[in-house]
């Protein structure tokens, strides 16, 4: 018996080193394949090693945590914490989520609905004491509702926020809905019920309801009625952050390498913005809508509460996170931090990228990655196919142009393609053509729209600048 017992043990020993060396195996491709997100067809797709990445796009550190069978299966951390202490990150590093604050402070208005302290269809003004939303003309007929908050259905002002500088003086939630902050006030520009619109105002509403209705405060009944039971434990909504985290917090970094004023922004907009977490801690929120979407038992919500919450509505949003056919999940942008998270309805994987930097790209990149090692859908690189056009037809594009009030942009052909260089524009960049009109720079996808009267160029547009042929004598 005792041999017996001792072979069994031996075995299930043997499939446990196996299976870690297959995933081991895993991340190592992974990391050495990260893909690029744009794709030439009939071009040879580069990858990239993880680290040598991290510092070509000057993003001084990432981490990652991926989910299958319910389980995180690995996490893995690269890069710098913080550069000038050559602090390394680790997966135990605490980041900014940015809006994926969102669906995860959605938790909490949605148990609130399940206990019968709001509803998803009523005024939110009869809800709220501290402030209301003022009454216009677009909410006459209709009403904002936390429904439509949560999808973004609400006609309310203010996409989101950049939070404010150590040292600044920050307003409470209510002088944030009144403009009284650094951005404008929330107010209702459309009438709610019509049409999508982002607003990371309507949140910083939902937000102040939740404190009026519970008398608590926000990040309070947050950590006790969702972080502490989904397993996030070290995560926290308190901005600005306790100085108990700040050894355990990363430091945000600019596009161009330098820190954010005092390391890291502080957000009042805490359901908008405001999460401290790391991937593995924010991925158990993941885990706990797939199972509870997959057993149909209740767990954190209800099943009915999350069959809703994962409803796609207009522009696939649902009541919270991002929600299309078959996945769910949100994107983060703070000062200085960028995340996403994406997560598999009937398929059992999630993952979660972060980074301490406002360049995301590395985001994407890794995610393709892991994308193309599990064979998971839905992940893709956008791939185009340039037009050909020979010397002599690339030569009506070339010459000088000026721009808006940035300054002038000269055109010039290369035979297979243009260059645009600009004293205000760091590094030639190299475009290349979809069509006559429509090109696009080959190293991040950019669109440059040429306008053409009678066959010849007189102008292009780029993020939204108009750009004026010069007419040289």
């Amino acid at each position: 018996m005792k041999n017996l017992l001792a072979t069994a043990l031996l075995f299930i020993s043997t499939i446990s080193v196996a299976q870690n060396a297959n995933i081991e195996e895993r991340i190592k491709r992974i990391e050495n394949g990260l893909l690029p997100v744009l794709q030439i067809k009939g071009e040879k797709i580069p990858t990239y090693n993880v680290n040598e990445r991290l510092k070509q796009l000057r993003i001084p550190g990432m981490s990652v945590a991926f989910v299958k069978d319910g389980k995180v299966e690995w996490a893995r951390a690269y890069g710098m914490s913080d550069v000038a202490s050559n602090k390394p990150m680790t997966t135990e590093t605490m980041l900014l989520a940015g809006s994926i604050s969102k669906p995860v402070a959605a938790l909490r208005a949605h148990q609130l609905v399940e206990n019968g302290s709001l509803s998803l269809d009523t005024d939110v003004n009869e809800y709220l004491k501290s402030w209301k939303v003022p009454e216009n003309e677009f909410t006459t007929k209709e009403k904002v509702t936390l429904r439509r908050i949560l999808n973004h259905t609400a006609g309310l002002t203010v996409w989101g926020f950049p939070g404010y500088d150590k040292g600044d003086k920050i307003p409470s939630v209510s002088e944030v809905l009144d403009g009284k902050g650094n951005t404008d006030a929330v107010r209702v520009y459309k009438e709610p019920g019509k049409s999508w619109m982002y607003s990371g105002g309507g949140y910083t509403i939902m937000q102040l309801m939740i404190t009026d209705v519970e008398g608590i405060n926000f990040p309070e009944t947050m950590q006790k009625n969702v972080l502490d039971p989904l397993g996030m434990t070290k995560s926290t909504f308190v901005n600005p952050l306790p100085e108990k985290y700040h050894g355990m917090a990363a430091t945000g970094y600019r596009g161009n390498g330098q820190e954010v004023e005092g390391k890291w922004p502080i957000y009042p907009e805490m359901a908008a913005a405001g999460l401290w977490t790391t991937p593995t801690q924010l991925i158990q929120y993941a885990i706990e809508v797939q199972k509870i979407n997959k057993d149909k038992k209740d767990g954190v919500l209800t099943y009915n509460s999350i069959e809703a919450m994962l409803t796609p509505g207009m522009n696939d949003h649902g009541l919270g996170p991002q929600a299309g056919k078959e996945r769910f999940g949100h994107g983060g942008a703070d000062e200085g931090f960028r995340a996403n998270l994406i997560a598999w309805k009937n398929e059992p994987y999630a993952m979660v990228v972060m980074v301490n930097s406002d360049n995301g790209q590395i985001i994407q990149e890794m995610q393709l990655a892991i994308a193309k090692e599990y064979g998971l859908s839905g992940v893709e690189a956008d791939v185009r196919e340039i037009a050909k056009l020979s010397s002599e037809e690339f030569e009506k594009y070339t010459g000088k142009f000026q721009v808006g009030e940035l300054g002038v942009v000269e055109v010039e052909n290369t035979g297979k393609s243009l260059l645009f260089k600009a004293p205000f524009i760091q590094q030639r960049v190299e475009i290349v053509p979809q069509s006559e009109t429509n090109f696009f720079d080959k190293a991040d996808g950019t669109q440059i729209i040429f306008e053409l009267a009678e066959g010849k160029v007189t102008g292009f547009k780029v993020q939204g600048l108009q750009a004026k042929r010069i007419i040289e004598d």
